[in-house]
């Protein structure tokens, strides 16, 4: 039986964070088992912030080290980096032509961009949403694992494949459909106590994976709290469940439930919290931050891995382009 197609990609902007695992690295490492999955670095897509060069390229070879650390297999996957496929941007090319202005400029991350850099507001933000829809439709995958702040890029992506279908009276291009093996999709709490985590809210408020044990604990005393509960059973601050929610990602059931009932009985210590937190924070990442090193010192390795990577890819994608192009009537003489 032919395996569904799935693909995730991610911006080299440098070393990932606890909300970058378990909102895309985890859900992969569990997909690349049952699919046929193929997972790349969006190099174009930084381009919109225009990188330094050398800033870039590290940051890639970064993203490769900690995404094979996390147990993303090239024997059971495509990785690839998406400058190594030149039928993504001919077909981003194709595809903006089925792109309309009025959309494009209400994609909530465009506003939020136009807010909050306008000193550089270039097309390429605004097509974002066109590049990111064929990142996912040159391999015509079926499911894609995208966190919370993605699935309106994930429902334009359907809209453009329903018009392109449409237009042509084809039923060529799959609706490609959020997915997660949990029930809901992921979204990691800041240490600041304000939505998730995030690069743009400073290094203080991030979780990465390569911190030292002595920078997670720092970091995770320094979290943000309130003065306790005074009433039993009350509701929890949003900064305080945040540690709970973190709490529940690496600790046992049980060191949970302890804190739990110290909440709901007024009796919480949020520094035993936190100092509990630190040290499960640090066993659950010591694996993945040794293995980082293990891989970063093996070029060799990571040479063969996107080299091959990137050749799959471009067999996958160069039938589709080439079928497009048959469609929409573009043929040699």
């Amino acid at each position: 039986m032919v395996k569904e197609i799935t693909v995730s990609g991610v911006r080299p902007t440098g070393k990932q964070h606890l909300g970058n695992y378990f909102g895309a690295v985890v859900n992969f490492v569990k997909m690349q088992e049952v699919f046929n999955g193929y997972f790349f670095v969006a190099d174009y897509h930084s381009l919109t912030t225009h990188p330094k060069a050398a800033d870039l390229h590290a940051n890639v070879r970064q993203i490769i080290v900690e995404y094979l650390a996390c147990g993303v297999d090239p024997n059971k996957c495509t990785l690839y980096l998406q400058s190594d496929v030149p039928q993504i941007p001919e077909l981003y090319l194709i595809f903006n032509m089925f792109a309309y202005l009025g959309e494009l400029e209400r994609a909530a991350t465009f506003k939020e961009k136009v807010r909050s850099q306008p000193e550089n507001v270039n097309a390429g933000l605004l097509t974002y949403p066109v590049l990111m829809a064929v990142d996912i439709i040159i391999h015509r995958a079926a499911k894609v694992p995208v966190g919370k702040d993605q699935q309106q890029h994930l429902e334009m992506t359907r809209d453009f494949v329903t018009r392109f279908n449409n237009l042509y009276q084809v039923e060529y291009f799959p609706e490609p459909q959020a997915f997660n093996f949990d029930s809901n999709l992921v979204s990691i709490p800041s240490l600041d106590g304000e939505g998730k985590m995030s690069k743009s809210k400073g290094e203080q408020t991030c979780i990465y994976l390569t911190d030292e044990p002595e920078a997670l604990r720092k970091k995770i005393m320094r979290a943000t709290t309130d003065s306790g509960p005074t009433m039993p059973h009350s509701a929890k601050p949003i900064a305080v469940q945040n540690l709970f929610d973190l709490m529940k990602l690496v600790s046992p059931p049980e060191t949970v439930s302890f804190f739990e009932e110290k909440y709901n009985d007024c009796s919480i210590r949020y520094g035993d919290m936190k100092k509990a937190l630190a040290e499960d924070m640090i066993r659950f990442l010591t694996p993945i931050r040794e293995k980082i090193v293990e891989v970063s010192s093996n070029e060799k390795l990571l040479t063969e891995i996107i080299g091959d990577g990137g050749s799959k890819a471009r067999e996958n994608a160069t039938q589709t382009l080439k079928d497009v192009r048959e469609i929409i009537g573009i043929k040699s003489f």
